[in-house]
């Protein structure tokens, strides 16, 4: 019996006459801001596209399932969708594209140029890097130590509460505080090489506020801005928050120190309940989901010393009605190394920045100064709590000057400490400047 034998197969040609297709699912439901879809396969974090009716597409992340359905949240305005609208799995997560031409350039919540200065090179060419929005930590044991101030061009901050290389610490303040204008001061004053700014959840008014009256030209050149304002789905809030933490890695991942500033992360907490509370997860303390304060530490432990490079975090508390005892403030004061807290007293009575420097600590003070400079701050700050101590008195002429030699001591300072901590927003106080003239306030000697 013979056999024949067929002539080899070439697979590149039937390759390319086989026919490919793209499975889609189809929209079920929308309720509030969730889309369910039946199909397609894709997994958690995977981003997928709906087409309209009108043929116009929106991208969607898969943020949980019901039973064999996905439920999707737009990533943008959701337009002509009906029931049975296509839905696409991209099978990927978000991610965005970073390289030294941000620094200047305004970008929306998602990393796209918003600043009418050109589109950003396309990935895979020169100096171009895709970075994930989501990433894991630096390893705890490959972090560098945090030995070496940072300067931020603010006195009270440089001289009393002085922040370290590396080092995280929140700002804690109500609304109308001067939150925006301290940041801003220290993006245009700071001594690292670039600033990540990212605005989550801020009025649109106060956007190009901030560009062109807060950080100026001089701020901008070594900047990036990252913009989510109030209106844009919770969604792209939240992102923003990852786009400003991903492109801070990537700085960082080339040896720079970076400065990170987010404010704020009330407002990224709040859309994180959104997306929370819409898919179906129970509240907790005032409303915030379980997840809000899972995802917190993953997002605030990014920031750091890297095996080269560093990441300076500071990140702005809205204290709601001014109580630092609120679910959010008081979890990321748990996590973060330092807070500073801006005072609304201060503020009315017209004295910026508003510090508050006797409810605020930087946990790395002591580790970072020279053994002069905690004297001189320790001894500044024992001055201060004598002179709150008796300053309704003093207002009341109900003090007796000798009963107490050290409160008398603080009252003669006063005005010079008051002073020392008043600063002009576009005044600038070099490092050195400051260490000095704490040393003399204070009294103590520097060492030869």
């Amino acid at each position: 019996m013979r056999m024949s034998v067929s002539s080899p197969v070439d697979w590149r040609t039937a390759l390319g006459k086989v026919q490919w297709f793209r499975l889609y699912g189809r929209v079920a439901r929308v309720t509030g801001m969730i889309i369910e879809s039946v199909g397609p396969y894709a997994k958690l974090g995977d981003v997928c596209k709906i087409r309209g009716l009108d043929g116009s597409e929106c991208l969607a992340e898969v943020v949980g399932f019901r039973e064999a359905n996905l439920l999707l949240m737009p990533l943008g305005e959701l337009t002509a969708v009906a029931p049975g609208s296509e839905v696409l799995a991209l099978h990927a997560p978000l991610s965005v594209c970073c390289g030294p031409w941000l620094l200047g350039r305004v970008v929306d919540g998602l990393g796209r140029p918003i600043d009418g200065l050109g589109p950003f090179p396309s990935p895979g060419s020169p100096d171009t890097e895709q970075r994930p929005l989501e990433s894991a930590p630096p390893h705890p044991l490959a972090r560098r130590v945090i030995d070496q101030p940072i300067a931020t061009g603010v006195r009270a901050i440089d001289g009393l509460l002085t922040v370290g290389e590396g080092q995280r610490i929140g700002i804690f303040a109500g609304s109308g505080v001067g939150k925006s204008t301290l940041l801003s001061m220290m993006a245009r004053n700071t001594s690292a090489d670039v600033n990540v700014i990212a605005l989550v959840g801020e009025r649109g008014r106060e956007v190009n506020e901030f560009l062109e009256r807060d950080l100026g030209a001089e701020g901008r050149r070594r900047s990036v801005v990252v913009v989510s304002t109030s209106d844009q789905p919770p969604l792209i809030r939240l992102k923003a928050a990852l786009v400003a933490t991903a492109m801070a890695e990537y700085f960082r991942d080339q040896g720079l120190r970076v400065n990170l500033m987010m404010d704020s992360v009330t407002r990224y907490a709040m859309a994180l309940r959104e997306v929370g509370l819409a898919s179906g997860e129970p509240p907790t303390s005032r409303g915030y989901t379980p997840s809000v304060f899972a995802r917190l530490p993953r997002l605030l432990e990014r920031a750091g010393n890297g095996p080269v490079g560093s990441i300076t975090g500071f990140y702005t508390v809205l204290v709601d009605g001014d109580d630092m005892n609120d679910p959010i403030a008081d979890a990321v004061r748990g996590i973060l190394d330092g807070h500073i807290v801006l005072s609304r007293a201060l503020a009315n009575e017209g004295r910026f920045p508003a510090i508050d420097v006797l409810a605020s600590a930087s946990r790395l003070f002591q580790a970072i100064v020279p053994p002069e400079q905690w004297r001189a701050a320790a001894q500044v700050r024992a001055w201060m709590q004598r002179y709150r101590d008796v300053e309704d008195l003093l207002r009341i002429g109900a003090y007796r000057q000798g009963a107490d030699p050290e409160t008398d001591v603080a009252i003669a300072r006063w005005p010079r400490i008051r002073e020392f901590l008043l600063q002009d927003a576009a005044e600038r106080s070099e490092f050195a400047a400051t260490r000095d003239q704490l040393l003399e306030l204070a009294g103590v000697r520097g060492e030869p």
